[in-house]
């Protein structure tokens, strides 16, 4: 067979990935093997694959396809969310664009679009994904809106209703007028902004003078119903009980008295605005105070202001600005930086809303399942790095009601009915509700829940759960083994899948739980679109090959820290997969003679043997503590430097000259096993080369093949191999320093200390071109000496080095070696330094005093055999 001289990944990826889909290579069904189950963190339907995505997915697929090929039945779960903001957000921006508003379709009309939309360009993430090489199993791909993870949402929230955790409530909710629908405080982001603080005379009713008041809302006066000072602040005592003139508006409002209000913050005179203040809120329901609500849903002001009715908020602002000014009570303006909320989904400045909505009682939740903690304290339930259980404790300790309503049609209907007296029946059909209620005039909430309501089901309703709790899926793959996610979902999704699981399956959801980190580029910029600093995952695929891709994301990421991502690392990735490619092609290129015999190379068989053995121990306590940047490393050193710098170099034939059987068919056995060891970093190049090794029955796949096992390692033959190596690098260096040609024949002497047996001649001699090879620590030829690790070796250079020359380099070498002591001999003196040390750092610098001397003591040897 003609291999080619480069390895082509795009052609190679598209055959290989289309062979496993035929042959279900990746399909999963309840069997006697153990379950090893992932679910995927559901992209939205609306989705591209990005940096994040690229990241994640990778490390999911690494880990279900080990746990594949090590034998358990691996099933990797595939899907999509719907996304409800994201998705109505689209389909409205869609619709717009023809010209047809969401205002003039029934919920019916608008649904139709919306899940034509989803038809056509939903789930393209998920068609993206394969394109690295996902190993999803396919067949199993949900999606949260379908028919029945609706129905589980609609039971968990009937269910949760009658137990008395779920409730409808007017709260003081977030609100985006963009999307116009509400917001829990998760998905409200808070940035440093620069904004306005305007200083403003409250006149008093009385005329008797003014009291200063400071806001960053003047849009928001005519809201007002109150001043609040501090009942102990001395400036203020006086004005209790009096009214004060609000402007633009001229109402008379009451000087309050609360101790909430800071004395030394602004004016220490707070307005209070409970309709778009949370604070302001609870201080009006303290004391009796009316709500007037300024804004409309859309953020524009609204009828009960009495003033800029219409105009957008942040117009009326500056209009309002314009007529403080002209009414002469605007005194100051000053810039400040405040915290300002925008909405996750929309970069809308969120408003503070008073709102009728359904809640979820969460510390009541909590108390009927404290599992959800101490599981998570104790390690009973993983989190890898741990640092992350103190960020979770600090959520649920602080843990706020959850409000699961939104002002939305593209999701899953609340079940609740009201009749005309606006009582509540919460079930599955408006039937059961006319029952109910004992009238057939109702009408269903026009509510959708909150998106996480449905991804919270995740690991119970993809296996059909809810549906039916005791079948053959959810019995054997629930609960899932690990999940792989962002931090920054901690709370969103992770925590609440674990009381999801608690609350209907009496268990954790899964045993473990990685966090990635944040994909940023070489400035630690967050990559996003905005900034143009991240790449199009697909193009670096095509650019450098799915493999190079996956194994570049791999190799900088560190459990639950942030990826400093810069393309030379998936570029490093691609020159792996060339280095591969070459070392196949060389193997493959060799002619073997049956009839010959080279034990020479047997110790390098049993060396790298031992080699790989201790990579495949180390590999596996590597992924049993989540390091699959140091598994990535450990195969990627194991390939390159041992099996392709070392055990090649050691076994292969001398040009032109065929290779023994023997060597040749223990390193296709060694090609075999390190296929293995690669194929769930780098499927594809491990399946190509794989196949081209031997010929294959048809349907047999490396990626269902076996993993290498673990097996004990002789220390003895490892140890021997790694001073092997460094003599073999030392010599290398000789002759280059000296400008020896490595054609050119030398001898060698190693004194017999170093522990190098005498199996290791003939590669030795092969591989440094010797004439002769030596054991003897005598030193009474005039050979030049090196030192070698704990011990040293003598090498003849003969007439191939000039005396003058060396003489003036080891002088130079001397004298820097002799200052280099000096200094570490006065660090030592030094009593403070000695005292405070580490034990250590001690340890070190007398180590590299001992070096010193040992390095001078060989120069003085050389140079005394120079001069002779």
């Amino acid at each position: 067979m003609e291999i080619s001289k480069t390895f082509t990944p795009e052609g190679i990826e598209n055959k290989w990935y289309a062979q496993w889909l035929a042959y279900k290579c990746f399909k999963s069904t309840p069997d006697h093997r153990t379950p090893y189950t992932i679910v995927i963190p559901p992209p939205n339907v609306t989705g591209v694959l990005h940096m994040g995505h690229m990241l994640n997915n990778t490390i999911q697929d690494v880990l279900i396809r080990r746990a594949r090929m090590k034998g358990f039945n691996a099933c990797w779960v595939p899907g999509t969310d719907h996304a409800s903001i994201a998705t109505e957000a689209k389909v409205v921006h869609l619709l717009r664009e023809k010209g047809i508003k969401k205002s003039d379709l029934s919920r019916e009309e608008f649904l139709a679009h919306a899940w034509e939309w989803k038809e056509k360009y939903g789930g393209i993430i998920l068609e993206q994904l394969k394109k690295l090489g996902a190993s999803c199993d396919w067949d199993r791909t949900r999606f949260t809106m379908e028919a029945d993870l609706s129905d589980a949402v609609t039971d968990v929230f009937i269910d949760l209703y009658n137990k008395g955790l779920i409730y409808r409530g007017l709260r003081m909710i977030n609100w985006d007028p963009s999307a116009k629908t509400t917001l829990s405080n998760e998905e409200v982001i808070y940035t440093e902004e620069q904004n306005n603080m305007y200083y403003i005379k409250y006149m008093l009713s009385d005329g008797s003078g003014h009291l200063p008041v400071a806001t960053v809302r003047p849009e928001t006066i005519p809201g007002d119903v109150a001043v609040c000072v501090n009942p102990n602040d001395e400036r203020y005592q006086h004005l209790i009980g009096k009214t004060v003139i609000v402007p633009l508006v001229n109402r008379e409002v009451p000087i309050i008295a609360d101790e909430y209000v800071d004395i030394e913050f602004g004016t220490g005179a707070l307005k209070i605005t409970p309709a778009h203040d949370i604070n302001d809120y609870e201080i009006s329901k303290k004391h009796n105070l009316p709500v007037i609500d300024c804004l409309t849903e859309s953020g524009t002001i609204s009828e009960e202001a009495g003033i800029f009715v219409g105009l957008d908020r942040f117009e009326a602002r500056k209009l309002a600005r314009k007529q403080l000014e002209a009414d002469g009570v605007l005194y100051k303006t000053e810039q400040i930086t405040n915290q300002i909320g925008r909405s996750e989904r929309t970069n809308a400045i969120v408003e503070p809303r008073l709102s009728l909505q359904w809640f979820l009682n969460m510390r009541n939740f909590m108390d009927k399942n404290p599992e959800v903690l101490s599981d998570v304290m104790d390690d009973k339930l993983k989190f890898y790095p741990p640092k992350f259980k103190n960020t979770y404790k600090h959520w649920i300790d602080n843990i706020k009601d959850w409000c699961i309503s939104r002002q939305l049609w593209w999701g899953q209907r609340i079940p609740a009915w009201f009749d005309e007296s606006g009582n509540i029946a919460v079930c599955k059909t408006e039937k059961e509700a006319q029952e109910i209620l004992k009238t057939t005039k109702v009408r269903q909430e026009d509510d959708v829940v909150d998106t996480w309501f449905s991804s919270w089901l995740w690991p119970i309703s993809v296996f059909d759960g809810f549906k039916d709790p005791e079948n053959a899926d959810i019995n054997y793959y629930y609960p899932t083994n690990d999940l792989v996610t962002a931090p920054e979902i901690m709370f969103f999704w992770v925590m609440r899948m674990i009381m999801a699981g608690y609350e209907w399956k009496g268990e954790k959801p899964f045993k473990n739980v990685y966090y990635t980190g944040i994909v940023r580029d070489k400035m630690r910029r967050k990559m996003s679109k905005s900034l143009g600093n991240s790449p199009d995952p697909l193009d670096l695929i095509a650019k450098y090959g799915a493999d190079g891709v996956r194994m570049g994301m791999l190799m900088c990421t560190p459990a639950g820290n942030d990826i400093l991502f810069d393309e030379s690392i998936v570029e490093q990735g691609r020159n792996f997969s060339n280095k591969i490619w070459n070392a196949f092609r060389l193997v493959k290129s060799w002619e073997i003679d049956g009839t010959i015999e080279n034990p020479s190379t047997d110790i390098a068989i049993v060396w790298f043997q031992n080699r790989f053995n201790e990579v495949i121990n180390q590999i596996d306590d590597d992924f049993s503590k989540f390091r699959l940047n140091e598994a990535m490393m450990a195969v990627y050193k194991l390939i390159w430097d041992d099996f392709c710098a070392s055990y090649l170099e050691m076994v292969k034939p001398v040009f032109g000259q065929p290779i023994d059987k023997k060597s040749f068919d223990a390193t296709i056995d060694f090609f075999d096993q390190i296929l293995r060891l690669l194929s769930p970093f780098m499927p594809f190049i491990a399946e190509e080369i794989w196949q081209n090794i031997e010929t294959r029955p048809e349907g047999v796949f490396l990626c269902t093949s076996t993993f290498p096992e673990n097996k004990p390692t002789q220390n003895t033959v490892l140890e021997e191999g790694n001073k092997v190596r460094l003599l073999i690098s030392e010599v290398r260096n000789l002759r280059s320093q000296k400008q020896i040609s490595p054609k050119t024949s030398i001898k060698i002497q190693l004194d017999p200390s170093l522990g190098i047996s005498t199996d290791w001649n003939g590669i030795l001699k092969k591989m440094l071109n010797l004439d002769e090879l030596l054991f003897s620590n005598e030193d009474d030829k005039n050979w030049h000496v090196s030192k070698l690790d704990t011990s040293r070796f003598w090498a003849d250079l003969g007439d191939n080095i000039y005396v003058d020359e060396e003489i003036s380099k080891l002088t130079k070498d001397l004298a820097y070696q002799e200052g280099f002591k000096t200094s570490v001999l006065k660090k030592l003196a030094n009593e403070k330094f000695v005292q405070n040390a580490p034990k250590a750092v001690l340890d070190i610098e007398h180590q590299k005093l001992a070096d010193a001397g040992s390095r001078i003591a060989i120069i003085n040897e050389q140079l005394e055999k120079l001069k002779a």
